[in-house]
């Protein structure tokens, strides 16, 4: 069976994924001295702890970006005990959801997972024209 290239509807979901998969690898190949990016302060917060100050730098944000797009790929999922407090207040409020139809449960989730990707391809593709800037290698 030959594995003939999908074309995939502009929403759909694994599009997504293979777009940040792309932007990421591309972000890879690009930063070539990940270290430029220490100490550089983010035009804002990724998905962190801003409590906890865990990615107030361009390098956590690209360290982050890059454990996902692992994570997205291998399908592991680790357990980080400090996430799973901190979403405690989010599973309460979709606790909400257990009584509804596993449609409309399956739709709210993949519009959200639709979003995240979205939004993380976005910032991951800035953060590659942030790093060009400091490089000075303009596009």
């Amino acid at each position: 069976m030959q594995h003939a290239e999908v074309r995939f509807n502009k929403n759909s979901l694994l599009l997504a994924l293979r777009r940040y998969s792309a932007a990421v690898s591309n972000m890879e190949q690009t930063i070539l001295l990940p270290s430029l990016l220490r100490d550089v302060p983010t035009d804002e917060v990724l998905a962190c702890d801003v409590a906890e100050n865990s990615c107030t730098d361009l390098y956590a944000n690209y360290l982050m970006l890059k454990t996902i797009r692992n994570t997205v790929e291998s399908g592991l999922v680790p357990l980080d005990e400090r996430k799973t407090r901190n979403s405690s207040t989010l599973i309460k409020n979709l606790e909400s959801f257990s009584d509804a139809d596993p449609e409309t449960i399956f739709r709210f989730h993949l519009r959200g997972l639709f979003s995240v990707m979205t939004d993380l391809t976005e910032k991951t593709q800035g953060l590659t024209e942030k790093y060009m800037d400091i490089v000075g290698a303009g596009n």
